[in-house]
């Protein structure tokens, strides 16, 4: 049976009418797939039925990472985390913070990693004005895109 994971990637105006149950939602660049993202993203899930991962633009990601970044394109990015089997749906954003998606998907529950405080999450006052939580998972620690990209240049 052939498994069509780019189904799971839909634009947030389709994702309103997709979404049910208890949905946790996240954000980020995925720039560089590695063992800290798998092991979030399996968290994540843990805390909902469903999780939308939405992920920043080349453009989004450019202006908060730098010229060199991304290493991947979106359609790539997009396509790798939707592969993954603990995320439902995938979706993107060309602001450089996910706050109007946040607010357009209305989630219960908003996670981010934990190199960032639960108090200071984008989008986490909204959430929780909706009865929403606001949740710092456990961080891999050693384990960053940024990192193992400076790894590669040393070679």
């Amino acid at each position: 049976m052939k498994f069509d994971y780019t189904k799971k990637i839909q634009s947030v105006d389709a994702l309103k009418g997709l979404l049910s149950g208890k949905v946790v939602f996240t954000n980020g660049c995925f720039d560089i797939l590695h063992v800290g993202h798998i092991t979030y993203l399996q968290q994540a899930r843990s805390l909902g039925d469903v999780l939308v991962v939405a992920l920043n633009s080349d453009d989004s990601v450019k202006r908060l990472k730098g010229e060199e970044r991304p290493v991947n394109g979106l359609i790539d990015r997009m396509s790798l985390i939707a592969a993954l089997e603990a995320v439902t749906w995938v979706t993107w954003f060309e602001q450089d913070d996910p706050v109007s998606v946040i607010r357009a998907l209305k989630p219960n529950v908003l996670v981010k990693g934990g190199d960032h405080a639960a108090e200071g999450i984008l989008g986490g006052k909204d959430v929780r004005s909706w009865g929403g939580e606001v949740l710092s998972l456990s961080f891999v620690g050693g384990k960053s895109t940024t990192s193992l990209i400076d790894k590669v240049r040393k070679k």
